[in-house]
Order: C-alpha cells, then structure tokens, then sequence
C-alpha cells in the first residue's frame, strides 16, 4: 500500500512538473510576443523616444569599457595561445589571420554578448524585479499605461541597436590587442600581419559577427525583462531572478550561435559557388 502510495506521489509530482514547464513556456512566449509588438508600436511613436535615448546610455555607453577591454584581452591571449603551433608548422606568419578570424566570427560577439549578459542583463532584471516587487509594475498598469510598451520596448529596442555596435568595438579592440602581442613582443613582421590577415577575413566574417548582435541583444533583453517582471517578492527572489536571467541569456546565446553557424554556413555554400561563377 505505501509503495503504491510512493508511486502516485512520483507520477504527481512529474506531472505537475510538466505542467508547471509548459505553462512557463506559454508565458514566456506570450511576453516575448507583446514585447516584440509593443516594441514596433515604440519604434514609430515619438513619445517613447526619450525613454530609448536613456536605455541607450545606460546599456551601451556605460558598457564600452568593459567590452573593450574584453575584446583586447582576447586578442592578446590568441595571439599567446596560437603563436607556437603556428611556428612549430613555420607559417607564423599567418598569425594575424587566425586571431582576427577568431575574433570577428566567434570569439568576439559571443564574449561581447556574454560581458553583455552579465552587466546589462543583471542590470534590467534587477530593476524591473525591484519594480516589480515594490508593486511599481501594477501602479503603471493602473493608470492605463501598458507596462511592457513603457518599461519593455525601450529596453529590448535598445539591446536590438547597440549590441551589434558593441560588437564591433569588441572586434576592434581584438584586432588591435593581438597585434599589440604579435608584432612588438612575438616580433611578427607588421606588414605580413595586416596583409595577411586582409586577404584571410572577408566582408561576409565581419557581417557574421555583426548581424549575431541584433540575435543576441534580443535575448538577452527578452530574458532579462521576462525574469524582472515574473521574479518573486523579496531581496531573495530579486537575487534568483537575476542569477536565472544571466543562465538563462548564456544559454540562449551559446544556442543562438549554434544555429546561426549552421545557417550563415548553408548560406555561404549556396552563395559562394555563384560568386565564384561572377
């Protein structure tokens, strides 16, 4: 009898678990829906503009230092990293190619993305779950202004504009701390360096990098947003949301540039051949 208890108590419990995931699922979908469209309306609507302007300043401006530092560090430990296998094979040469190839396709946007995360991310969760639990989210809803078109949109639009822009000053930067490494203190010939690395990196690495940015910011802007609106009252349940808004945009990046590597892949194969063709 106790055993057939036991059993019901575990088919409860696992059904109530995936229950309890789909219903998560829906309510994520259904917020990330009304993000995108409220986001649309703001983008056209002049009123929101401000409110933007300010989320561009704190998301973006405030976050250049780090990025650059990151990108410039990443530069420099390729360049550590990759230099003696490329002198044990004698093509050092070409150094240049593998670290600015590194950085603008992988390397780049995915830590830019993930500094991202971890300062911008925290950041938004933070606020909206102090809003959140301090009952300042109901208090918009009830003077009949909708909470996610005035606290969601500006946020998500500001994320979707200034990643790729970060990205980009990510890849600067390690571009230039691997020459910094190769050229003064690896003694890498300096013309070879850019030479080589401008016939290796076409322009369609650099899109790639690029265009992963609006992917990446509108994850980590939908997460983060998501978990500060759903988060759970108390210091405590603002510290979990923030911790699970960080995992949660980590994963949906390393995921995003997965399938963005196989696509952007099956695009080249397709386009290259006709290029080639031309």
């Amino acid at each position: 009898m106790a055993e057939n208890q036991q059993k019901v108590t575990m088919i409860e419990l696992f059904g109530a678990g995936v229950i309890r995931s789909v219903t998560n699922c829906g309510r994520f979908a259904r917020f990330q829906t009304d993000s995108l469209f409220a986001s649309a309306a703001a983008c056209v609507s002049p009123k929101t503009y401000s409110l933007i302007w300010n989320q561009m300043l704190a998301i973006g401006v405030l976050s250049v230092p780090v990025v650059m530092i990151t990108g410039a560090f990443v530069g420099m430990v390729l360049a550590i990293q990759a230099y003696d296998q490329l002198a044990g094979l004698g093509i050092e040469e070409h150094l240049g190619v593998l670290i600015n190839l590194s950085v603008v396709k992988e390397l780049g946007p995915v830590l830019a993305a993930v500094m991202l995360a971890g300062r911008v991310g925290g950041a938004l969760t933070a606020e909206l779950g102090t809003m959140n639990v301090t009952e300042q989210i109901m208090a918009v809803r009830s003077m009949g202004t909708d909470p996610i078109r005035y606290l969601v949109a500006p946020r998500l639009i500001a994320c979707l504009l200034l990643t790729p822009v970060l990205i980009i000053y990510a890849d600067f930067l390690g571009i230039i701390g691997g020459y910094l490494i190769s050229v003064p203190y690896l003694d890498i010939n300096s013309r070879a360096y850019w030479n080589f690395s401008a016939s290796g990196v076409e322009l369609w690495d650099i899109t790639i990098g690029i265009a992963k940015g609006f992917f990446f910011g509108a994850a980590i802007a939908g997460v983060s947003c998501y978990k500060g609106f759903h988060c759970r009252e108390g210091a405590q349940g603002v510290g979990q949301a923030c911790t699970e808004g960080f995992v949660g945009s980590f994963i949906i990046i390393l995921a995003i540039d997965f399938v963005l590597v196989v696509v952007f892949k099956a695009i080249y194969a397709s386009v290259w051949p006709v290029k080639l063709l031309l």
